[in-house]
């Protein structure tokens, strides 16, 4: 009988290659493809040990391993948006807007040039069907779970993808590398933003967006302080203000609040419980949604306003094509706009996600009063 043909992204990481090795178990022809989307040495996924340690898995695994350049696709679709956001004072989120513009977006293409329908990848998240839709569910594994990331994809394609590791723990994955002697078993998860690497944030971002001196203002309206552009902080941030104690070395420390982007000044308040951290309503734009809620508002859910965030209760109180209002049973520290917040029902499916744009935002409109 002949295998069906099934595209994986490799990444050089433990994830993937367990995940091209369970795929053969499970009886699929496997073909990798490796992504180079970004070019700087200084990146924390230096693109080539990466290649030599998917190279490596495929090599043992008897897997074709295709190397792909995108970094010009990827500068153009995901990094110049990075850049517009920051401008906007947003702080966005890459990963989100990289699986839908650029991963997946390649694994279809590959696949369609070999013959394969499947693709797949390494992703800590589940594929869940729903009568004839298909859902993105959050993992077996809580810490590792990046439903979060997926929440763009629609039910047309995830109908034609595997994530082989929806229901496994990581110490299992690196349990499953280390028993078929895998090269990188045990190397080190990556975190973080890949392209910014072992470099400070700020050093980085001020490579390409040109600094501007501005005011740093407390909340009851006192300035303390000066910074070199609001694009180089985000609310709830605590160091690297730059403005230290005030009146004594007791002092409690201080926290960036808000912004105001026209005058580019950065609002600060002292403590970590200071009523200013706290919002429980927001508007989201950019709405992608994967079920039909338009008669179902006010609609309760839970919602993430960041990755590795808990989930909180909350209700959205309307949704148009391009808008939605929410509003969270509880006070939430430091949500921040350029995020994404994400939907999930009671049973974990992902019902669809927006991105953060402004916080505190009174709502006029029907609530669910119970």
């Amino acid at each position: 009988m002949k295998k069906e043909k099934i595209v994986l992204g490799m990444s050089g990481g433990v994830d993937s290659s367990v995940a091209a090795l369970l795929l053969q178990k499970k009886g699929f022809e496997v073909y990798g493809v490796f992504m180079k989307n970004w070019d700087d040495k200084n990146a924390i996924c230096s693109a080539e040990d990466d290649y030599a340690d998917a190279s490596s898995v495929c090599n043992q695994l008897n897997i074709p391993l295709k190397k792909i350049n995108y970094t010009k696709e990827y500068k153009e679709r995901v990094f110049s948006q990075f850049l517009d956001d920051h401008k906007n004072g947003f702080t966005p989120n890459p990963d989100v807007l990289c699986n839908k513009e650029i991963k997946f977006d390649v694994f279809q293409k590959h696949a369609k040039q070999i013959g394969a329908i499947k693709i797949a990848s390494g992703h800590y998240a589940k594929i869940v069907r729903v009568n004839d839709n298909f859902f993105i569910g959050k993992a077996s594994d809580n810490t590792k779970d990046q439903s979060y990331f997926l929440y763009q994809l629609k039910s047309s394609l995830l109908k034609n993808i595997e994530f082989p590791l929806a229901n496994l723990l990581k110490k299992d994955i690196r349990k499953i590398a280390e028993e078929n002697n895998l090269v990188n078993a045990s190397k080190k998860d990556s975190t973080g933003i890949c392209f910014i690497g072992d470099r400070k944030y700020n050093d980085f971002v001020s490579q390409f967006l040109k600094t501007k001196t501005g005011k740093i203002i407390t909340v009851d309206d006192k300035e303390i302080g000066q910074h070199d552009g609001h694009m180089y902080f985000t609310v709830g941030q605590r160091k690297g203000l730059g403005i230290g104690a005030q009146n004594s070395a007791h002092d409690k420390p201080w926290y960036v609040v808000n912004k105001d982007i026209d005058k580019n000044i950065v609002y600060v308040a002292q403590g970590g419980n200071h009523p200013a951290l706290f919002s429980n309503q927001l508007l989201a734009d950019k709405m992608h949604w994967n079920r039909d809620i338009s008669k179902s508002l006010p609609l309760k859910c839970k919602a993430k306003v960041r990755y590795r965030d808990k989930d909180h209760s909350c209700q959205i109180l309307s949704s148009n094509e391009d808008e939605c209002y929410i509003k969270f049973d509880n006070e939430i520290k430091a949500i921040t706009n350029g995020q994404s917040i994400v939907f999930y029902d009671e049973d974990d499916l992902c019902i669809g996600g927006g991105i953060i744009r402004k916080r505190n935002i009174p709502f006029l409109g029907e609530e669910i009063n119970e």
